[in-house]
């Protein structure tokens, strides 16, 4: 039997570790489309800022991995250092699918929806799976309540904050990145906004002590100085959603029937690149990529 790639030498996994040992966060943004991807890649290179580009499992199916395949692309052309990652992956097939055929860098096994001995033991199953295609794994230990589009709802189970324990049984998975449950939700908040546990993610952050990298999930409205704590608190990795395509968004809604198609994909990827641009600046990874 071949020895295992080495895993030191993958792209989410160099990306996230020189931002944890420098200090700064960086930005994974979910892609919807071929405008967002343009988007993203183009503010990361004007802010010669590392990226992280992520795609749901609905994107996979959707295009038949053609998402993945276009960002995989655009990566590779890019002149700062852009990793493609699989987010909340709560199929085990098409993780298997997705390690074995597409141009993942990492994915995130979630089998939080099983309870807790199941979801370690199948996450302990899928990293191994995973790790001997070369493509670093992340997990969510605990529970994070709530649902966003092209991820199965989990709005109907208990939110479980993470604790020391599982911080030790996650990491004996051999993941590469925890995801913790600190009051976060995916989704929206609601009028008070989020009201995170940083005294527990700060003390996660001290137990991994260099074993793992943080991942923040459920940033929805988010305040630059909210992410800016859970930077320095030890969050290595912000995903976003709304955080950069709310202007996209609104954008759709009101020039879809104003606009000849060009103009309003041109107007579109703009909005995009915008918002990025403005994350990657609250995050401190503008002017970080080598």
């Amino acid at each position: 039997m071949g020895s295992l790639p080495d895993l030191t030498q993958n792209k989410t996994v160099r990306i996230l570790e020189d931002a944890e040992r420098h200090g700064y966060g960086v930005i994974a943004s979910i892609v919807y489309n071929v405008e967002h991807i343009l988007g993203v890649v183009k503010a990361a290179e004007n802010k010669r800022s590392p990226l992280i580009i992520q795609v749901f499992p609905w994107q996979v199916k959707f295009s038949d991995g053609l998402l993945v395949r276009t960002a995989a692309d655009a990566a590779s052309r890019a002149s700062v250092p852009i990793a493609i990652h699989l987010d909340h992956c709560q199929d085990e097939a098409l993780v298997k699918l997705a390690a074995d055929t597409l141009p993942f860098d990492s994915i995130m096994v979630d089998m939080s929806h099983h309870e807790k001995a199941e979801n370690l033991a199948k996450t302990k199953e899928l990293v191994s799976y995973c790790h001997a295609r070369g493509i670093a794994t992340e997990a969510e230990p605990g529970r994070i309540e709530g649902g966003e589009d092209g991820v199965a709802d989990t709005a109907d189970m208990e939110g479980v904050l993470t604790t020391p324990e599982e911080v030790e049984e996650f990491i004996a998975t051999g993941v590469d990145f925890l995801a913790p449950a600190i009051g976060n939700v995916h989704g929206e908040y609601g009028p008070k906004g989020p009201n995170l546990d940083f005294a527990r993610l700060e003390k996660i952050r001290k137990q991994a002590n260099g074993r793992v990298r943080i991942v923040l999930h459920g940033t929805n409205g988010f305040q630059d100085d909210v992410t800016r704590a859970c930077i320095t608190k030890g969050v290595s990795k912000i995903n976003v959603n709304k955080l950069v395509l709310e202007d996209w968004n609104t954008h759709m809604r009101e020039n879809a029937s104003k606009m000849l198609l060009t103009q309003f994909m041109e107007e579109g990827v703009k909005h995009v690149v915008a918002m990025q641009e403005h994350q990657m600046d609250v995050c401190w990874s503008t002017g970080k990529a080598p």
